[in-house]
């Protein structure tokens, strides 16, 4: 039976996670939350790192089609200069530049993050802040597309994308609130934020690997690890694809409520029972 427990507590987690990755009320902080108030405690990196592994190779299904369209074109005008095709190599330009503030302040911050910005009462704070956000662009329609893009865009949406290195600041809602502000287009918007996803998971995946190599409970954890990696991958793909439906249709306004309503909650649970 505590076999059996702890299996279903893993996948459980796996699945706040990879439901949570995508949408923007922040994947970390409902983790976090979880762990906290289920008395579920994970010591080290390699669970974090496997969820956000599964999230990645999630994105990178859904993404398949573009980032090969991206990467065939963006060759193609370094070979050519061929300008039908400039486009896509500036976008993937800014993909790159947008990448810098997140991984910079990464490196340089982290663990300070880890050490003094992930109580619960903080958590319950940066949801409201995330909710606040998200209700003002609620009515937002921009007009840029990918080939409207510019170096600005690309540092302005980086730097939202580092400020999510606080738990409870969603990652996808601060990236996608700076692109809408900035007069993108949802589905522009939508694309840059999960493309610009990519690069920083990938550059945590790869600094994460000693911690992964070094974990001394990976072998009597590895079933447990595994059914909480296909969870979240199965969780983030659908939850990608649902996202993605409802930003078709501009309901972001059902994200700032729900952060509204969770946000107080947290911090009241947290006064009245700890």
């Amino acid at each position: 039976m505590e076999a059996f427990l702890e299996l279903l507590k893993y996948t459980f987690l796996g699945l706040i996670q990879g439901f949570t990755e995508p949408i923007p009320i922040s994947s970390s902080g409902h983790l976090l939350l979880a762990k906290y108030f289920l008395g579920i405690e994970i010591t080290g990196l390699s669970f974090e790192l496997l969820m956000n592994t599964a999230s990645l190779f999630a994105v990178l299904l859904i993404y398949r089609e573009t980032l090969w369209s991206l990467t065939t074109n963006g060759l193609h005008y370094l070979r050519t200069k061929d300008p039908s095709v400039k486009s896509d190599f500036n976008f993937i330009v800014y993909l790159i530049i947008g990448t810098i503030p997140a991984g910079v302040l990464g490196l340089l911050f982290n663990d300070w993050i880890s050490d003094n910005l992930t109580s619960v009462v903080t958590i319950g704070i940066t949801l409201l802040i995330t909710g606040t956000f998200l209700w003002l662009i609620r009515n937002l329609r921009g007009r840029k597309q990918e080939g409207d893009l510019s170096m600005k865009d690309a540092v302005i949406v980086g730097l939202a994308q580092a400020v999510a290195l606080i738990p409870g600041i969603s990652r996808s809602g601060a990236t996608i609130v700076a692109s809408m502000f900035l007069g993108m287009k949802q589905d522009t918007a939508l694309r840059f934020s999960f493309l610009l996803y990519i690069p920083v998971s990938v550059g945590g995946m790869v600094l994460g690997i000693s911690d992964f190599a070094n974990d001394n409970q990976l072998g009597q954890l590895l079933i447990p690890y595994s059914l909480a990696f296909i969870a979240s991958f199965i969780a983030s793909y659908y939850s990608l694809r649902w996202f993605m439906n409802i930003m078709a249709r501009g309901n972001l306004k059902y994200f700032a409520m729900y952060c509204f309503i969770v946000g107080p909650i947290v911090i009241l649970s947290y006064w009245l029972f700890s």
